[in-house]
């Protein structure tokens, strides 16, 4: 089964959508097409085959990776629940979830949600087997995972014509999870002003531009608030981009080889998924040629924007660059001319933002602010 042992580094690498399913039944078929789908739409994916060394189910990686997605994606297929693997990991999953750490989405592929849930017919069979194989409070576990699991809105694939409207589904549900693409109300925009500051930001982007690497700095005090403005400006433009990275928390990268963890941290990113799968000069070689955005957020070093302008100074013309900060005094010592300038609304302002946009409670700490633009200068 899974050992106890960790070969996993200090630092956890973080992910958007964590994948569980059964290979033998859906990894060169349903997984493969959804895998390719987020690795191009820019969404971190843990794929077991991918991140682990040699294939190896490890639990103390594999709880590691849990703990650090946003997102799991739970395929239930005809073989699932007799997998003593999977149903283990799906425990992983449930107990995270419970803790309020991460959002569960079950896929129920080609099988019967109801057989999940009530577990009979096959699932039944299945968990006789277990039974006379497993300790009674391991299976117990498996079950109550499994119940809980079933008890959460997910996706059919019988509920739709084919296996590309089922992708696309889940594809569109994930995008709008992490990027609030399409926010439940427009209203609490028009209430806080966001799209009245997207025109006032919208000529300092100069987003029609062909003409080089355009960097622009948003200025602000306010912690997780300039976060959800910087990700609020990120889903407005990002489609208009061939590629497209938002670098969630700059400050936050380890600070052992910050640099180089930084550097690593924005080519998994840009690709979606791990650095490993192309050299740093194939990729150099790729952006030169694209129209790139990148936001890098919550910036707090002056060599943390040298570590990336290795990178964006080779980005295609018409990219644009946004560097977000609460150091007004770095953008200037960088020598980034075209700055935003953002105050702070109110901490209950916030939280409804973020309920709004999809941001999660858990996300926010008490005396967050949201930026609120008081200009747009271009600094002398």
């Amino acid at each position: 089964m899974y050992s106890s042992s960790s070969s996993s580094s200090a630092t956890p690498q973080k992910f958007d959508v964590f994948l569980s399913f059964r290979g033998k039944d859906t990894r060169r078929t349903f997984i493969s097409f959804l895998y390719k789908e987020l690795i191009e739409m820019g969404i971190r994916t843990f794929k077991d085959d991918v991140e682990l060394q040699s294939g190896r189910r490890i639990a103390s990686d594999l709880l590691a990776a849990i703990e650090n997605s946003k997102i799991a994606v739970v395929i239930i297929s005809k073989n699932y629940s007799a997998s003593p693997w999977c149903l283990q990991e799906l425990v992983m999953i449930m107990d995270v979830e419970k803790k309020g750490s991460i959002i569960v989405m079950p896929i129920f592929y080609n099988v019967e949600p109801a057989h999940v849930r009530r577990q009979i017919e096959q699932v039944a069979k299945q968990f006789r087997k277990h039974e006379g194989r497993e300790n009674y409070e391991t299976v117990v576990s498996w079950r109550q995972a499994l119940t809980n699991l079933a008890s959460i809105s997910g996706h059919c694939s019988r509920d739709c014509e084919d296996d590309s409207k089922l992708l696309d589904e889940i594809t569109k549900r994930i995008s709008d999870m992490l990027f609030s693409v399409t926010p439940p109300s427009e209203s609490i925009n028009n209430q806080l002003g966001f799209d009245a500051r997207m025109k006032e930001l919208y000529p300092l982007l100069d987003l029609d531009s062909n003409e080089g690497v355009r960097v622009v700095g948003i200025w602000a005090r306010g912690g997780n608030g300039r976060s959800a403005l910087a990700r609020y400006v990120y889903q407005k433009i990002f489609k208009k981009f061939q590629s497209h990275c938002f670098l969630e928390n700059v400050k936050g990268i380890p600070h052992d080889c910050q640099m180089s963890n930084l550097r690593d941290e924005f080519l998994i990113r840009i690709q979606g998924g791990y650095s490993r799968m192309k050299t740093s000069g194939l990729i150099k070689k790729r952006l030169m040629s694209q129209k790139v955005l990148l936001v890098a957020n919550n910036v707090d070093k002056l060599e943390q924007l040298d570590a990336l302008a290795e990178y964006f100074n080779c980005f295609g013309p018409g990219s644009i660059v946004l560097i977000t900060t609460q150091d007004k005094q770095l953008l200037v010592a960088f020598g980034i001319k075209v700055v935003y300038e953002v105050e702070c609304l109110r901490c209950f302002e916030v939280r409804q933002l973020f309920r709004q946009i999809g941001f999660r409670e858990r996300d926010l700490t008490v005396g967050s602010e949201l930026s609120s633009p008081i200009s747009g200068t271009e600094s002398s």
